[in-house]
């Protein structure tokens, strides 16, 4: 009889077991799935470190474990554990067996590869299984720090043979990924095909073992473990639904989607004696609002039934725009935020942009009032230095940054990303503006690089090419501050004793309260308007 314990998990304790996968009496292997934990960040499968028999399960869902915690006894059907299987299978010289790191003949290691100046990056997906046969270039896990996700692709093609990395973990560059069996290479033991659960006669049958879910399928389907989970709730067989996630991953929407086209598995459990449902009469209290659930920190409002008042479509929400959702709501949570607006008068501004534009034309590139907006912001981090600051992590600090990285807020096909330029104090606006029209183009082509959007001290938000009178930006955390743009107005005003026409420009400045406060926001955004009055201010 072995032992089987919860395995080191991280920094995570008492964390809920939210579905226990297996039953008294199952046959299991190496990595077959035996719970389902699930923190306030992450869920994640824990799976079986050796193969044999269930002989007993010392948990249930609802339960709260942590690293040492007893799941269950196996009885040891001969098969090695994974350490012991490793350690068997290195070469060995003479007596001495090798390291037990090394890996073993054809078996190679695949490492989170550079990632830019990313660290301590959490895993949001793992996108293969053990047994996957993958190609060069496939998707191996998505990666998601505070201002992007990205993907991190195989170098080699090959069988998975053990993934070690988990959804909820914590990664940085040379972070080992999963062990693969490259091609060409001669494979380990033959794998067969997983050979049914058996029920135990003395052990009780669950509940859910009359539904026409086929458990095998489930737990084989190509989905994350909280997908998996809102798809048991729903009585949704994984098997049937149609991923449309990378290398057709299975994502929350495909289950939402599925269960609105009315395919969905009802369990029979044993039919059991109730009351009969009260009849609904004036004095029956109205039902309760509907409750907010929290998915991946995120509180939502809980949807009723749109379609019992007429025609509705789930639209899957783009990964980027996902990403948008869960940062801001994360920024208005905890940067407590004012805007601060004002006016510019660019009146002289313009007409020296409009001497310009031609030239830049024909120099392949567009001179747009955002390149001016971008020197005047950086003119007005020098003179108020607590805009190009940072709240340390103790929240009694400030880090001081001596650099001048200014984020560009761009409207892509799939939602706003804000890539950065870099040094744009040592640029001309020449070169500006050709950098500014060359990552605004990759970025609605969606071809980003990490570090495209890494680095940013103050963001930019230009809605000028659209329209509006003005709008409180959103900080773009880890920024203290954010300027905000709408299209410039024509407007008469007095000027020396005379009624003059002069192109005004609005400006919204919204801050970190804890690190900005009210007198010094309106001297840097007074300061901004003085700038961009006369473009000489610009040299000052």
């Amino acid at each position: 009889m072995k032992e089987i314990k919860v395995p080191d998990i991280g920094n995570f304790s008492d964390v809920n077991v939210i579905e226990v996968l297996v039953n008294v009496g199952d046959t299991i292997k190496i990595d077959d799935p035996l719970i389902t934990l699930e923190s306030d960040k992450a869920s994640m499968d824990i799976p079986a470190p050796q193969g044999g028999v269930v002989e007993a399960i010392k948990i249930k869902v609802g339960d709260k474990v942590s690293e040492g915690s007893l799941i269950l006894v196996l009885k040891d059907a001969g098969e090695p554990s994974l350490n012991v299987a490793a350690a068997e299978a290195q070469p060995k010289v003479g007596n001495a067996p090798a390291e037990a790191t090394k890996p073993v003949a054809g078996i190679k290691e695949i490492k989170v590869p550079d990632i830019g100046n990313f660290k301590e990056v959490s895993v949001i997906e793992v996108l293969v299984h053990v047994g996957d046969v993958i190609k060069p270039e496939d998707s191996l896990i998505t990666l998601e720090s505070d201002k992007a996700s990205m993907d991190i692709p195989s170098p080699k093609g090959g069988k998975v043979k053990e993934i070690k990395v988990a959804v909820g973990d914590k990664v940085s560059e040379g972070s080992l990924i999963l062990l693969l069996e490259v091609e060409g290479a001669a494979s380990d033991t033959p794998s067969t095909a997983p050979s049914p659960s058996t029920v135990s006669t003395s052990a009780p049958v669950a509940a859910n073992t009359a539904s026409t879910i086929n458990d095998d399928d489930f737990r084989r389907a190509h989905a994350s473990p909280s997908v998996r989970r809102i798809a048991r709730e729903l009585g949704i067989d994984l098997s049937k639904v149609k991923g449309t996630g990378l290398n057709g991953r299975i994502t929350e929407q495909d289950v939402r989607g599925f269960q609105a086209g009315g395919s969905v598995v009802v369990s029979t459990p044993a039919p059991v004696v109730a009351a009969p449902a009260p009849t609904p009469s004036a004095s029956t209290p109205a039902a309760p609002a509907p409750a907010a659930n929290n998915m991946g920190g995120i509180q939502f409002i809980t949807q009723p039934d749109w379609s019992k008042f007429g025609a509705v479509e789930t639209v899957p929400m783009s990964r980027i725009g996902k990403l948008s959702a869960k940062h801001l709501h994360r920024a208005w949570l905890t940067v407590p935020q004012v805007t601060h607006f004002d006016e510019a008068d660019i009146t002289e501004l313009e007409a020296y942009r409009s001497s310009l534009k031609d030239k830049a034309k024909a120099m392949g590139f567009n001179l747009t009032p955002l390149v001016f907006m971008m020197k005047a912001v950086v003119a007005g981090l020098k003179e108020f230095p607590k805009f190009n600051s940072a709240l340390a992590d103790d929240g009694e600090n400030l880090i001081q940054r001596k650099f001048y990285n200014i984020g560009i807020a761009v409207d892509t096909p799939d939602g706003l990303v804000v890539p950065v330029i870099k040094d744009v104090d040592r640029k001309g606006l020449f070169e500006l503006a050709r950098e500014l029209g060359d990552i605004s183009k990759k970025a609605r082509e969606g071809k980003l690089k990490s570090n495209d959007l890494q680095g940013g001290c103050f963001s930019i938000s230009s809605l000028g090419g659209i329209g509006g009178t003005n709008f409180t930006p959103l900080v773009n955390a880890p920024e203290v501050g954010i300027l905000g743009l709408t299209r410039a107005q024509e407007r008469l005003m007095r000027k020396n004793g005379e009624i003059v026409d002069r192109l005004i420009q609005p400006l919204a400045v919204s801050y970190d309260h804890r690190v900005i406060d009210g007198a010094y926001a309106a001297r840097f955004t007074a300061h901004l308007a003085f700038v961009l009055s006369d473009v000489r201010n610009l040299i000052l």
